[in-house]
């Protein structure tokens, strides 16, 4: 199939669909950012590109802090409106019913409703022509405990994750087409992958039976 030529621009796609805390107390705002990412492993780093002219700018560039909530399709409403009103004239959190809730290292809040919450503390900020990079590593993290299995792993795919893909929002698929290192994977350790997914299968349905008859 043929390639059409376009002039340069922004067309990585999918990109996560998070919303970010910063501020404090009464100046407390939610700002949705899809340009977000990892670029450090150890010690975690992590990015948020924000426009200049964004209240959420000021508030962040004050403060050095900040937290990345992890969206869902359950949150995909609340996600939209914190990326289309400004926290200069709404209360984001009120008029979108989400819950405030302490962090642990930083000084702004995290969003209750979200599964996992990245705290974040700048180290130092990137200034481009239309977006600045705060550049920042993450002190903490929060998990919703009823991600994690049986083996204390935590199962993300059980979140139902949002992500953004060219102007609309996607849920994503809960069946994984893989796992690191799949294509060179060895037969006998597909064998035993696939028996401890259907062990954690059972599990769950003996667990979601156990919850049935507890009602």
């Amino acid at each position: 199939m043929a390639k059409i030529e376009m002039k340069p621009g922004t067309m990585l796609n999918p990109v996560p669909a998070v919303m970010v805390t910063c501020g404090n107390g009464e100046q407390a705002n939610i700002i949705t950012i899809a340009w977000t990412g990892i670029i450090n492993s150890d010690p975690p780093i992590t990015y948020v590109s924000v426009r200049k002219s964004r209240h959420s700018h000021k508030l962040i560039s004050e403060n050095g802090e900040f937290v990345i909530n992890l969206t869902t399709e359950e949150l995909a409403k609340a996600t939209d409106y914190c990326g289309v009103k400004s926290g200069r004239d709404v209360n984001k959190a009120a008029e979108t019913g989400l819950t405030f809730e302490p962090a642990s290292a930083v000084s702004c809040p995290m969003i209750k409703e979200s599964p996992v919450n990245l705290e974040c503390k700048v180290m130092e900020v990137r200034e481009y022509p239309t977006h600045d990079m705060f550049i920042a590593e993450i002190v903490k993290v929060h998990a919703d405990e009823e991600l994690y299995d049986d083996n204390n792993r935590i199962r993300l795919d059980k979140a139902g994750m949002l992500v953004y893909n060219h102007g609309e929002y996607f849920g994503l698929k809960r069946q994984p087409l893989g796992r690191f290192g799949f294509s060179i994977m060895k037969e006998k350790t597909k064998k035993r992958i696939n028996r401890e997914r259907a062990k954690h299968a059972r599990s769950a349905g003996r667990n979601r039976n156990k919850n049935r008859k507890g009602r």
